[in-house]
């Protein structure tokens, strides 16, 4: 259904730094590092999340109430995900854990350094 989703950051090279490394840790990569703005998804494929300066030109501000939240291979990379985004600037949300949402959802919660709520998730048996 979705084809792609933007978040916004005031200060770009803050969020790199942030999102480059932790979503390494999902197979993600920035598929233009040298752009305006983040453009991360699987190697050799298109981009799914972008990452930059809002288009208008007015601050970046996060949604109350919004949440991106990604897919996981395994809980490892759950765990992973959350350790790398804690260690480049994010906040804990939410540690990695079995939630009641369904059957299996291994989930972690963090914010990214502009306060974007994120949300990993495994839904495979471990």
């Amino acid at each position: 259904m979705l084809y792609y989703v933007t978040l916004g950051t005031n200060d770009l090279a803050t969020a790199k730094r942030f999102y480059t490394p932790t979503l390494a840790t999902l197979g993600i990569t920035d598929l233009a590092p040298d752009s305006d703005e983040g453009c991360y998804g699987p190697h050799g494929g298109e981009a799914q999340l972008y990452v930059g300066p809002p288009y208008d030109q007015n601050p970046a501000t996060r949604g109350n109430g919004s949440m991106v939240a990604l897919t996981a291979p395994n809980r490892q990379a759950v765990q992973a995900f959350h350790a790398a985004a804690l260690a480049h600037g994010g906040t804990d949300e939410g540690a990695p854990g079995l939630r009641p949402y369904a059957p299996n959802f291994y989930a972690c919660y963090v914010r990214d350094p502009d306060g974007n709520k994120l949300s990993v998730v495994c839904t495979k048996p471990e």
